[in-house]
C-alpha cells in the first residue's frame, strides 16, 4: 500500500497539533518550580536588571568579565543570601558597594536561587566544534 504525500504531511500534522495540545494542558511540573516563589525571582530579576550586573557578571559564561559568573553562586559552599547582602552592601576589588535595600537583597537572592537550579556552568567543560557550535566536552 503506497501513501501519498499529502495523506503523510496531514497525518504528521495531525500527530503535531495533538503532540502540541497535549503540552499546554499538562505542562512539565519540576521539583524547580515549586522549590521558588515566581514573583520574587521575577522582582529579582528585575533588581538585576535596575542596577546593571550583567554588564559585569555572567550566567553560563555569558555576560561581562570583569566579575565572576553567578549561575551556581547560591549553592557554593559558604555562599548564599547572606554572603550576597555582605557582598553587595560594602562591595570588593572592582565591584563597588550598592545600596540595595534588604528587600531588594532578598529579590535578588531568590533570583540568583532560581538561576542556581537551572542547571550547571562550568564554561571550560565546553567547546565549539567545526562548524561554529558549542558542545559538552566528554573529556573534562
Amino acid at each position: 500500500m503506497r501513501f501519498k504525500a499529502r495523506h503523510i504531511f496531514l497525518m504528521l500534522s495531525t500527530l503535531f497539533l495533538a503532540y502540541s495540545f497535549s503540552i499546554y494542558l499538562h505542562p512539565f511540573s519540576t521539583a524547580y518550580d515549586k522549590r521558588l516563589n515566581r514573583e520574587l525571582v521575577s522582582e529579582g530579576r528585575l533588581v538585576w536588571q535596575k542596577y546593571n550586573c550583567q554588564s559585569c557578571h555572567q550566567f553560563y559564561g555569558l555576560g561581562g568579565y570583569l566579575g565572576p559568573d553567578l549561575t551556581n553562586f547560591m549553592s557554593a559552599p559558604g555562599r548564599g543570601e547572606p554572603f550576597l547582602k555582605a557582598m553587595v552592601k560594602s562591595g570588593i576589588k572592582q565591584m563597588p558597594a550598592f545600596d540595595l535595600t534588604d528587600d531588594e537583597i532578598h529579590k535578588l537572592a531568590e533570583f540568583l536561587r532560581a538561576t542556581d537550579l537551572s542547571g550547571r556552568a562550568d564554561p571550560r567543560t565546553f567547546k565549539i566544534n567545526n562548524l561554529g557550535m558549542v558542545e559538552q566536552d566528554e573529556n573534562k
